[in-house]
């Protein structure tokens, strides 16, 4: 049994999904949003969600990492009580989706050699999502 990630956002989903996509560089993501989802006459889905993401995936270093928009009226509210940890033997595509989710966020720790790690950063992204990178040899 594996525990996935699921990262919920207020409404820029697809424009969270498509980068992470660039930042882990994986295959492009399916992203289906509420105004695709079956219809059910007894749950309308209003016009102001049916752009907005109701289900999107990607695999970053072999986890599986969901996604979602709330539903209008239901708001997220990020914390810091949660980080995504990757750890990753690629240290170039390590280094590389680091400094991609710096770009408009806020670098906690830079990538540097630590007593557990020859390169370990810490940044919380443009979205609010903290991210530990860590290098394995």
């Amino acid at each position: 049994m594996a525990v996935d990630v699921y990262l919920m956002f207020n409404g820029n989903c697809r424009e969270a999904v498509e980068f992470y996509a660039e930042a882990f560089k994986t295959e492009k993501p399916h992203i289906m949003t509420f105004g695709e989802a079956p219809r059910n006459s007894e749950y309308p889905v209003p016009e102001e969600a049916k752009d907005r993401v109701i289900h999107a995936k990607l695999n970053i270093e072999g986890s599986d990492v969901m996604f979602s928009d709330t539903f209008p009226g239901n708001e997220v509210v990020n914390g810091n009580s949660i980080t995504l940890a990757v750890v990753s033997k690629n240290l170039d595509g390590l280094k590389s989706a680091f400094y991609k989710l710096s770009e408009g966020g806020k670098v906690e720790m830079e990538l540097q050699e630590t007593f557990f790690s020859k390169c370990y950063g810490k940044v919380t992204d443009k979205f609010g999502i903290g991210w530990q990178l860590s290098y394995e040899e």
